[in-house]
């Protein structure tokens, strides 16, 4: 039984990163964040993100029957799924807002 849940989680989040292929589209962030902000995203933030992107994908597999049935899978996947995804994976190290630097946005340009 935990091998199928633990199976079923690694499809998600891989589902959830294979989503990401379009990040050379993200919104330029113009942030200039602190070596201690930096540092508490790494250690903290992130790790809490993951397990939230995680767990939101369990809830989400859960709840899907009945999302469909009420009509709001996409917002769902959104809510419980994508948000806590992109916070996790699309955002510089130690930034508030989702979206890659500048720099990053014009090189992916060329």
């Amino acid at each position: 039984m935990t091998r199928k849940i633990s199976r079923t989680l690694v499809a998600t989040v891989a589902a959830c990163l294979l989503a990401f292929s379009s990040i050379g589209h993200a919104r330029a962030v113009d942030e200039k964040p602190s070596a201690l902000a930096m540092t508490g995203d790494a250690l903290f933030v992130r790790p809490a993100l993951l397990a939230t992107t995680i767990v939101g994908s369990a809830v989400y597999l859960v709840s899907l029957p009945f999302s469909l049935l009420g009509g709001n899978a996409d917002e769902a996947g959104e809510v419980l799924v994508m948000g806590p995804a992109r916070a996790t994976f699309v955002r510089c190290l130690g930034c508030t807002r989702t979206g890659r630097k500048t720099e990053t946005v014009e090189q992916t340009g060329n």
